[in-house]
């Protein structure tokens, strides 16, 4: 996994094959979409199996989780779920 600028380009002939492309590894911590038609970003953007998912260039959030996916997933950071990484659910009746 490289943690650096990168920019790769690859032609594909459809929207699911350019997702197929980009799930096509072991590793899922950031995608990024850029797209004109906001709807269609949207619906890309719930398809890539990655932790976090930028359209556009969007803000980051201090409370959004951070974290990726598969060989990238080491649980979350920040936000409620970040928390719930240190938490234990216990039951307790009396």
């Amino acid at each position: 996994e490289i943690f650096g600028p990168v920019l790769v380009m690859i032609p594909y002939d459809d929207e699911a094959q350019g997702i197929d492309i980009a799930n096509d590894t072991p590793y899922g911590l950031a995608a990024y979409v850029a797209s004109g038609d906001p709807a269609r970003a949207r619906r890309v953007a719930a398809r890539l199996r990655a932790g976090s998912v930028r359209i556009n260039g969007g803000q980051v959030d201090l409370s959004m989780p951070f974290g990726g996916y598969r060989a990238s997933g080491n649980g979350r950071e920040n936000g409620a779920h970040g928390l719930a990484e240190y938490l234990e659910v216990k039951a307790v009746t009396v």
